[in-house]
């Protein structure tokens, strides 16, 4: 493995990547180029359908450097293939010489086939038991062995870390006193929360199942992205399928459940879950930001992050969830 030398652009690690490396990339690991390069959307990664001289164009996605070590790469991929080998509908990588993982000029990079789908309905019903069936199908085969490399979740720790990364580097002065205590109570709360939950068995999860990473083709669900595989709860895998009031949510859930029953065994103790993963996905995502704004593609991108209404909103959303944390879960309807 060639390593990167980024030095003054450590902040900046795409600085390099032309479309000629994109194709010469490509052509390394022995599939021929036409020269077609379409960028898709990703921020965290570059990722770029090229086109072959022979055959259908594959997607061809080159790792943000230092993120994540080749160990634990290599295992998100042998998950991504254990679940497509098993007829799960998930979108694996390619191997060409064997390897999954291929690295040109300091960039590592997989290709992946393309499939074609359009986005879910998750306001069908329809739609959700199916999820669920294939949900459950996923997590019976995660509970088989737990990652040994990829990451394990602590909510408490991480969101203590992120939002001592978001007051130190992001929060405005005249919002410091009133974000210093906000984050406190938030803390307090999810730790006493987590303290009352039934203990839970993590399992391999895909980490970040969120609509836009699953496609609808054939009638049936394609999961995509399996780049945050994390050990953890079921429940991280199926909160984000969740919107609306706390009827609709809990009708959406009884959906998922019915069809997440046929495959595994829904445990519905870990509904205490929903509104902590909520709470520190926001907190999260905020941080990400954060952390990558010096990466030219983020200001872009997210051009509201700095903007005079940003903070303000940020800190009532989590008032909004302390609420939310500080009342009953969700509950299966019968």
């Amino acid at each position: 493995m060639v390593e990167i030398k980024e030095s003054q652009h450590d902040d900046q690690p795409y600085y390099r990547l032309s479309p000629d490396i994109v194709i010469d990339a490509t052509e390394s690991i022995g599939m021929v180029s036409d020269y077609r390069i379409l960028a898709l959307n990703s921020f965290e990664n570059r990722v770029y359908q090229v086109g072959l001289e022979q055959g259908e164009p594959i997607i061809v996605k080159f790792y943000r450097p230092k993120r994540w070590t080749d160990a634990q790469i290599i295992e998100e991929h042998a998950f991504s293939q254990e679940l497509a080998d098993a007829d799960l509908q998930v979108i694996a990588p390619l191997a060409p010489g064997g390897k999954t993982l291929h690295e040109y000029q300091g960039y590592r990079f997989t290709a992946y086939p393309r499939r074609g789908g359009h986005p879910i309905s998750i306001d069908n019903m329809d739609v959700l038991f199916r999820l669920g069936q294939y949900l459950g199908r996923m997590h019976a085969m995660g509970a088989v062995r737990p990652f040994t490399h990829r990451n394990t979740l602590d909510v408490a720790g991480q969101m203590k870390t992120d939002m001592e990364f978001l007051q130190t580097k992001f929060i405005p002065a005249e919002l410091q006193e009133a974000y210093g205590s906000l984050a406190r109570d938030v803390l307090a709360t999810i730790e006493r929360r987590l303290a009352e939950l039934p203990e839970t068995s993590f399992l391999r999860l895909h980490g970040d199942c969120h609509a836009g990473n699953i496609l609808w083709r054939d009638d049936k669900p394609w999961f995509l992205d399996f780049d945050d595989s994390i050990n953890g709860p079921a429940m991280q895998d199926i909160w984000m399928l969740l919107s609306g009031n706390r009827h609709e949510q809990e009708q959406q859930l009884a959906e998922i459940s019915d069809g997440y029953n046929e495959f595994n065994d829904f445990n519905a103790a870990e509904l205490g879950w929903v509104e902590i993963l909520r709470t520190w996905r926001i907190v999260h995502q905020a941080a990400w930001v954060g952390r990558r704004w010096s990466d030219p593609a983020f200001p872009r991108a997210f051009t509201w992050f700095d903007g005079p209404r940003y903070w303000p909103d940020h800190i009532l959303q989590l008032r909004e969830q302390l609420a939310a944390l500080n009342e009953a879960p969700l509950s299966l309807m019968p």
